[in-house]
């Protein structure tokens, strides 16, 4: 790889990882309501997980949807029902300092599983494999996971740490519910691009 090429993969990645969507509107929520450290198996299974699904679309798994239509309409409902059920989770968490609070962020496997159902997840994978690793040659395709996996570390602290910032902000219950509300709107208005497709 160039180092023009690699200069351009790398700002690819970090603008389509650090850019407001799914995982992150849940990991600032997360960083507000449990703080980093709890919420550090969230940001490893984002950071871990989506490249592994980059490299399982580099080998293939993408074609899927060209052999069997019906599967992107599962996937698009699936999608949809799982991050409406994610906000509402949002909407309803207690503050972390109530003791009957069951609320917990993401685990390491939860968070790797949500990048199949993420909508934006999903067209990074194909948008970075089309354009940087067209050849699908494994060399190319272990460089566009490489920086997934750098720029998906420096994007999922960013959101964790900026979310415990804010809850200094919001450090009444009400004000924590308002931002709460807010996350999840915000992360259910994510999904208008993809269902009006």
């Amino acid at each position: 790889m160039t180092m023009d090429l690699f200069l351009a993969l790398s700002a690819f990645t970090l603008v389509t990882v650090i850019t407001p969507g799914p995982n992150n509107l849940m990991l600032l929520a997360s960083g507000a309501n449990f703080g980093v450290r709890r919420t550090l198996p969230h940001m490893a299974g984002i950071a871990f997980g989506f490249p592994g699904m980059v490299l399982l679309v580099g080998l293939g798994v993408s074609r899927l949807f060209d052999l069997y239509p019906v599967l992107h309409d599962v996937l698009l409902a699936v999608s949809v029902l799982y991050m409406l059920w994610h906000a509402w989770k949002i909407a309803h968490a207690a503050p972390p300092a109530q003791g009957t609070c069951e609320a917990r962020p993401l685990s390491f496997l939860q968070a790797a599983a949500f990048q199949w159902v993420n909508p934006k997840a999903w067209s990074m994978a194909v948008a970075s494999i089309a354009i940087y690793a067209a050849s699908r040659e494994i060399g190319a395709i272990l460089w566009v996971v490489g920086a997934y996996v750098v720029n998906g570390l420096i994007s999922t602290t960013t959101w964790a740490v900026l979310g415990r910032e804010i809850r200094r902000l919001v450090s009444s219950p009400t004000r924590l519910r308002l931002f709460n509300w807010t996350m999840a709107a915000l992360l259910i208005a994510s999904l208008l691009p993809v269902l009006m497709a």
